[in-house]
């Protein structure tokens, strides 16, 4: 990977379970529906898309970071339903250091504990260091948010550490500690690559 690399506008990733694709303005009536319907969803998130007016704001800062190619959004579609179940992304893009994040994932619940997330993250994980070539791919988390930090553990990440007092929370003078987990390059090869697939 090296620094005149320009993401495509359009990315495809599917397997037999799940597709995800560039995120577009228009996806705002795919996802209204959780939107509307499952607010607490974004409970740990400084950025909302709990309701149409936070959801058009989520998508255009979503669509102005891939402009700026700091960060790469998807829309995730379920394909034993037909529907949309959420939205991923890669973000803090730093091509000179072959690093990315990958998070501000969200599901809806019908979507969550289903197996779905790990095919997400697999299409993901070898997009990143198979295509892009990175060498480390990063996750943070509220470190309140459990379920989001057995998530990112049952892929195959390694808890790095935790950032304290690290950033504000929405509507509250208490700040978060960020949890830093991540996987290396040499782990997704060796490992991480072959367990996560054995899980799918």
């Amino acid at each position: 990977m090296n620094p005149t690399f320009q993401f495509p506008q359009e990315v495809v990733l599917e397997d037999e379970v799940v597709l995800l694709r560039s995120l577009q303005e228009t996806d705002v009536d795919n996802l209204l529906d959780i939107s509307l319907n499952e607010p607490e969803t974004w409970e740990y998130s400084l950025v909302r898309a709990n309701g149409k007016e936070n959801l058009e704001n989520y998508i255009q800062i979503a669509l102005k970071a891939r402009e700026n190619k700091t960060e790469f959004p998807f829309i995730v579609l379920d394909k034993k339903s037909g529907k949309y179940a959420g939205s991923t992304r890669f973000y803090d893009i730093n091509l000179n250091f072959k690093t990315l994040q990958l998070g501000y994932t969200w599901y809806g619940k019908a979507f969550r504990g289903t197996g779905l997330n790990k095919h997400c993250k697999y299409l993901l994980l070898q997009y990143a260091f198979e295509t892009l070539g990175v060498e480390r791919v990063e996750f943070r988390a509220d470190n309140n948010n459990l379920r989001s930090i057995a998530a990112m553990k049952s892929i195959g990440c390694k808890v790095e550490g935790v950032l304290r007092s690290h950033m504000p929370t929405l509507g509250s003078d208490a700040r978060r500690d960020s949890i830093i987990l991540s996987i290396l390059k040499e782990e997704w090869f060796n490992e991480v690559k072959a367990n996560l697939k054995a899980k799918l």
